[in-house]
């Protein structure tokens, strides 16, 4: 029988050093902060409209990531878990242990990340009489390249896969649930890949790797678009600020919400919009019609930026220009 899938790397271990709790998860995300900080030194240490010290950078970045994993965690008690519980028991948001054993925070929300960002960032900017939009898209035009390593950990967590497929890259991860091949749709799939079974037999089936999808269109290749197209064309043009921003919140919100179709959603949430023919089988694509929590924020984020992004030009349009951090004469001879 031909084998169609591929089997998840045995070699890797989701812990740096066996017997403490730190994962490659964590260093990953390390190594993420990092990239994004470099960058934006990069970009403050060349850019005569940004000037910021190394020590303000820095305090920026703190207040990005405190309120980054703040909010993270806020969204994900109350939009992905049980948010009644965790009103009853507040004290347990935060705290990292269960059951005399340390988990870290078992749930963080990309679109509550970004929410904390901003504020943190606002508070930066209230505090060192910043503006937010021209610090904002410095940063987020290094972002998609950290968050590459983001999803990486979570590949080598073997977390956030994604549906059960039969396209010949389709991943067997160990920690995913298996199916019984009592059910017909799961005894075809293993058919068509190459799974020996007997009726009544659990079976682990292969599934999208959407850590990878995410790690190569979240990241790699919104880098290069914001760093390689919009940032040159800003620069060069000036266009107004928050254009890098705008193009972030659309180019994320689009490849996500796309690939959200090969990741399964959360198996207690399910759909938030079922209008496909069939949506009764989380784990397989049914239908571009079912639509996931996740798809909702991503069209929230597309909406944020598109608008923005009309509103930034339609002001530059009307004669608004910033030099140097001050506005210009517009082209009637007063100043906007």
């Amino acid at each position: 029988m031909l084998v169609q899938f591929v089997e998840y790397p045995q070699w890797i271990d989701p812990y740096v050093i066996n017997g403490l709790p730190i994962r490659w998860y964590a260093v990953m995300y390390l190594v993420a902060f990092g990239i994004a900080y470099a960058l934006f030194r990069y970009q403050c240490r060349n850019d005569r409209y940004l000037l910021l010290s190394s020590d303000e950078s820095q305090t920026f970045f703190f207040y990005g990531i405190l309120f980054l994993l703040i909010f993270a965690r806020l969204f994900s008690v109350f939009f992905y878990s049980d948010g009644l519980f965790y009103l009853t028991h507040p004290w347990l948001i935060f705290w990292p242990f269960r059951d005399g054993r340390f988990v870290g925070l078992p749930g963080m929300s990309y679109h509550g990340g970004v929410v904390g960002a901003l504020i943190g960032g606002l508070i930066f900017c209230h505090l060192y009489k910043q503006k937010l939009m021209r610090i904002t898209d410095t940063v987020v035009a290094g972002i998609p390249l950290g968050y590459t390593f983001g999803r990486l950990g979570n590949f080598i967590n073997a977390e956030l896969y994604g549906r059960v497929t039969a396209v010949p890259w389709g991943m067997v991860f160990p920690t995913a649930p298996g199916f019984s091949t009592d059910e017909e749709w799961v005894r075809m799939v293993a058919d068509k890949v190459g799974i020996e079974y007997v009726i009544g037999d659990i079976v682990n089936l292969p599934r999208h790797p959407s850590q990878l999808y995410e790690a190569l269109f979240e990241g790699v290749v919104l880098f290069l678009i914001l760093w390689f197209v919009i940032r040159p064309w800003k620069l060069k043009k000036r266009l107004p600020d928050g254009t890098v921003f705008s193009f972030y919140l659309i180019g994320y919100g689009f490849f996500r919400f796309m690939i959200e179709y090969c990741r399964q959603p959360d198996s207690d949430i399910g759909y938030v919009i079922a209008l496909g023919e069939h949506s009764d089988n989380i784990a397989l694509f049914q239908s571009f019609l079912n639509i996931s929590k996740g798809q909702i924020f991503c069209l929230i984020m597309i909406a944020a930026g598109v608008l923005l992004l009309a509103f930034l030009l339609w002001r530059y349009r009307n004669g608004y220009r910033e030099e140097a951090g001050k506005p210009a004469k517009n082209p009637k001879g007063k100043r906007s």
